[in-house]
């Protein structure tokens, strides 16, 4: 099984190698460098290890939620790639690939996601896969979903940038907090080659992302009244 994994949904730009269980990694913090990066790293990959896209069984990418250029940009490189050699693409969740970096069992994710509202989403570990308490939303911090029983893991910028009213709201369900935590292209490989497994790849054309929301900024009077 050879899989490449891209995620540029956050500042955070990655990609990753899947061959047969080993997975090679390049990574940076892109600012608004994504475009410029991602084929670089992509190169460097598939030369490391003697391959061209043609070899690649599929292709997997960030799908968001997410920076709507980053997204975009992710999409753009993964369509033009796996059309170009007619494979098939896996799209995987950002928040979903949070809770798979993280090693816990039980994941809150929560990303800032500008405008005073988060990305949210909540996991819990069912055998080797996840189960969502939480499918992904957009909220308020202070409106975010509540958790059921105690021992979770908070990550994810919004901890960062709410996080007095996102542990406010939580209360005592949250055990740990990892604020520095964001989506990669080598959690989203793992998650990516289960899917392919489960015949749950697309067609290139199928490659887009998941917003949650279609506004990128407030209006001058909306930032006033908030």
């Amino acid at each position: 099984m050879k899989l490449l994994a891209l995620d540029t949904s956050t500042e955070h730009c990655s990609a990753a190698l899947w061959t047969d269980g080993e997975v090679q990694v390049r990574e940076s913090v892109a600012g608004q460098r994504h475009s410029s990066l991602l084929l670089g790293m992509i190169d460097e990959l598939l030369k490391g290890q003697g391959l061209n896209v043609r070899q690649l069984d599929a292709i997997a990418f960030g799908e968001g939620p997410g920076s709507f250029t980053g997204l975009r940009i992710a999409c753009g490189v993964v369509q033009g790639l796996a059309f170009a050699a007619d494979l098939p693409v896996i799209g995987v969740g950002t928040l979903l690939a949070m809770a798979e970096g993280s090693r816990s069992d039980r994941v809150v994710c929560c990303v800032d996601a500008r405008m005073r509202e988060i990305y949210h989403a909540a996991y819990e570990r069912c055998g080797g896969d996840w189960c969502a308490v939480h499918e992904p939303s957009v909220c308020a911090p202070a409106a975010a979903p509540t958790l059921p029983a105690q021992g979770w893991l908070g990550c994810g910028s919004g901890f960062s940038a709410y996080g007095e009213t996102l542990l406010q709201r939580y209360g005592d369900r949250i055990a740990e907090v990892d604020a520095e935590r964001y989506p990669h292209a080598r959690d989203i490989a793992s998650l990516a080659v289960l899917r392919f497994k489960a015949g749950n790849a697309v067609g290139a054309d199928q490659a887009v992302p998941v917003y949650l929301r279609d506004k990128v900024a407030l209006r001058t009077d909306e930032r006033t009244n908030r």
